[in-house]
């Protein structure tokens, strides 16, 4: 792994929240609804099987045995005319069947698990201990009802329709099919929930971006709270575009009413002043005073910023032609001559000013004090890394996340420097305008790294 990314990972995981799960608004109202759903059906399905299945399952077999043993009385007060009539007639209307039980007969029991273990159980409480219960007799099937009538025995065939309120699947058709139609229901209800809010979150991250006119929300909304809320937004957006309007308009007004009594008073510093020394001093005192409007100028500017391909070691030339022939100042520069980033010249070229100005300040080498400064640029995965490293006495690690926040100056700072306490922080914030992140650590050799990443052009 290399130095930059390195130091963005450990900048990165310094701040990293712990995992949790996340779940968007949608789908946990989503979860929620299809929960309250599933119980709901579970609590009706039990209010079901408690009041209408059971009690029909006792139906069911009181209607059976009775069958059975109006069939039993008839065979048995009949003589055998009578009941061959009576076996046509049963056969034919009622759809029952008789026939002698062997011993040799082959039949499968009912079932003994669930509903059809309480039917058969009752049946059988009804018509005796002998009672056999079975659903297919010699391969065929139905309801077979095996009783004994003195010594003989019989199986008593009945059509299993009988059973079909018991045993049917129509009615867990139906409870899949209402389970199904409630979840999509419960979607389009998370969707109408969620819709104002992904509209309001959308808004909020181009209000942060400062997209003050594209933050209109509807504001003749169905709902009460969320018209409210939108009316609301807007008003307060359109007050920000007021402020920001107000702001670039002062922020002129000042650059132009202080920069030129500057002006008039460098002229007449050097007219009047007779001496050098001095003059020069005075003279050193207005170019600050420039230089820092200059700096509250950059820290104020606007959040937007064009971006296109950009040469990086033209901006790096440029960048360095000040420094150049300043003898307590050596930059060696290690940049491909044909890289290209995603960026806006200008504003890079800004970056570069401030971050090789920090490091004539702060990054004199502590034995002979001259500023020593590499900067350095890789390309990998569609990303430029850029990396300005000087050879100073560094910076603590506790102060490293500060150095982005404005007006602060370590404690080195406060003694020898006379700037604003504002050139990393506008670093760090065009950085974030062109699309790029900013990462500072302090590596073993000393010194101060800035790693810059920016997307490749």
């Amino acid at each position: 792994m290399n130095a930059p990314e390195s130091a963005a990972r450990r900048a990165a995981s310094a701040h990293q929240p712990p995992l949790r799960l996340q779940l968007s608004l949608f789908w946990r109202t989503f979860f929620l609804l299809g929960l309250l759903i599933l119980c709901s059906s579970l609590a009706w399905l039990q209010v079901f099987r408690t009041q209408e299945i059971e009690p029909r399952i006792l139906r069911n077999a009181h209607q059976i045995a009775t069958v059975v043993n109006l069939t039993k009385t008839a065979l048995v007060h009949t003589d055998a005319i009578a009941r061959v009539a009576l076996l046509k007639m049963l056969a034919d209307e009622e759809d029952l069947s008789l026939r002698t039980r062997e011993p040799t007969d082959r039949f499968v029991p009912f079932p003994s698990s669930g509903l059809e273990k309480q039917l058969a159980e009752e049946m059988v409480k009804r018509l005796g201990p002998g009672t056999v219960i079975a659903t297919r007799v010699n391969e065929d099937d139905g309801l077979w009802v095996g009783f004994q009538i003195e010594r003989d025995s019989y199986w008593l065939q009945m059509d299993p329709e009988r059973l079909q309120p018991l045993g049917g699947s129509t009615w867990l058709t139906w409870l899949a099919v209402t389970l199904i139609l409630s979840l999509v229901g419960a979607a389009m209800m998370a969707g109408l929930i969620n819709r104002p809010l992904k509209r309001l979150s959308v808004a909020t991250s181009q209000l942060r971006d400062g997209q003050y006119k594209t933050t209109n929300l509807d504001e003749n909304a169905s709902t009460s709270e969320i018209r409210e809320v939108n009316i609301g937004f807007n008003r307060m957006a359109e007050r920000l575009a007021k402020i920001e309007q107000e702001r670039a308009l002062m922020l002129a007004g000042i650059s132009h009413d202080l920069r030129t009594p500057l002006a008039r008073l460098r002229l007449e510093t050097e007219l009047s002043v007779a001496d050098l020394s001095t003059r020069e001093l005075m003279a050193a005192d207005i170019a600050q005073l420039d230089a820092i409007i200059d700096k509250f100028l950059d820290y104020a500017r606007p959040e937007s910023t064009p971006l296109g391909p950009v040469l990086l070691s033209g901006v790096i030339s440029r960048s360095i032609a000040p420094w150049r022939h300043q003898p307590q100042m050596e930059i060696e520069v290690q940049v491909a001559e044909d890289l290209l980033v995603l960026a806006d010249e200008v504003e890079l070229t800004r970056v570069l000013s401030n971050l090789l100005e920090n490091a004539k300040r702060y990054g004199q080498s502590p034995q002979d004090g001259i500023t020593r400064v590499t900067l350095s640029a890789q390309r990998q995965n569609g990303e430029v890394w850029l990396q300005v490293q000087d050879q100073g006495p560094g910076v603590p690690e506790d102060a490293l996340p500060k150095l982005t926040q404005p007006f602060f100056r370590g404690d080195s700072a406060r003694t020898a420097a006379t700037g604003s306490g504002l050139g990393l922080t506008i670093v760090a914030r065009s950085v974030k305008r062109m699309g790029g992140t900013l990462s500072m650590d302090t590596p073993a050799s000393g010194g101060l790294r800035v790693a810059l990443k920016f997307r490749a052009a």
